[in-house]
This record gives structure tokens, sequence and C-alpha cells, in this order.
């Protein structure tokens, strides 16, 4: 099937917290079969059935704590310190860039990360680049979050627990048959 040259390369999906937006990425890296995406998603770290924080883990597994209670610094969301400087550490050790016909998959473009400038503009270089980027994106946010979704090159996508299987079955279709894609207007 000939890739649709009207979609924007880059999506972004949104929803409240809990409808699943994480999930369905680990799904679509999962059955993305021969075309093995590059990235990360975000897990929460569970004590006793309590949250008290969160990690990324890369596809090939690799795993590093970005929140938690217990972190203290400047920088904070609700009660979580987020290690800024461990997060960055993290990204650079991904070849985001390793060939043109990997997708990037990143969950996600949130409050915590965008406290990074690197994540930022190693963002602004994903989302100028002939790749495809589908990420999960925070439903409310300003500074870069909002910034990312004005872009004209960017088609926004509202995942709720109805819509969800759909949006799934579409994303896989995507991924599977549509690379590279030329930037179009």
């Amino acid at each position: 099937m000939a890739a649709d040259r009207t979609l924007p390369s880059n999506l972004l999906l949104t929803g409240l917290p809990g409808c699943g937006k994480t999930t369905l990425i680990k799904r679509l890296v999962q059955a993305a079969g021969p075309i093995q995406p590059v990235g990360f998603y975000t897990a929460e770290i569970r004590v006793q059935g309590r949250r008290t924080g969160f990690e990324l883990v890369d596809f090939g597994g690799r795993r590093r704590q970005l929140a938690h209670v217990n972190i203290k610094g400047p920088f904070k969301v609700g009660r979580y310190g987020v290690d800024v400087a461990g997060f960055e550490a993290f990204i650079q050790e991904i070849d985001f860039f390793k060939s043109a016909g990997t997708p990037v998959v990143i969950d996600e473009i949130g409050k915590m990360e965008c406290f990074s400038q690197k994540f930022i503009k190693l963002l602004t270089r994903l989302l100028d680049s002939e790749r495809r980027l589908v990420a999960t994106i925070a439903l409310r946010g300003t500074g870069p979050i909002a910034v990312i979704k004005q872009r004209g090159d960017v088609r926004l996508l509202t995942l709720t627990r109805e819509n969800r299987d759909g949006l799934y079955r579409d994303l896989l279709h995507m991924v599977r048959n549509t690379y590279p894609l030329p930037r179009g207007p």
C-alpha cells in the first residue's frame, strides 16, 4: 500500500490521564514487526500499591528513574522531584536518528520531560526531520507543550477509552506501511 502523503509526519496522542496512552504506545512497539521503533515510554513506580514515581524505559529494556517523591531539588511536578540530569543522560544514549526508516516513538512529552532543554532541542530536531514521530503529549500545558501542538506538521489525536482500539489499528498500519514520509504542506 502506498504511503498517505497528506498525513503530517508527526502524530501526537493526547487525552485524560488513564485513557490508555502509554498502553497504546507499548502495544504499538510490540506489534511493529520488523520495523523496530526507537524511543522510550514512561512507567509508574509503585510501592505497596501507591505511586511513588516514574521511570523511563527504552525499547531495548534499559531503565532509569525520572521522578520520585524522594527526589529533592528545583524541578518538581506535584509531589514528584524530577531528575533532569538523569533524564538527559538517558536520552543521550538512545540513537534517535539511527536510520531513516526507523520510526521514533516517545511517551511522553510532558511537564517533567520539558524541564530538559536538551529534550526540547531533540524534539525540535525530530519534528523538523523527515522521520515519523509518534508521541504522547500532555493534554494541558504551556510553553513547549503548547508550541508543539500548534505546529503545522503535527496531527493531534485525542485518545479516549472508546476510540483507543481503532486508533491503535490506524497507528499500527501507519508504522508498518508509511516509512519514510516526505514533508507535506
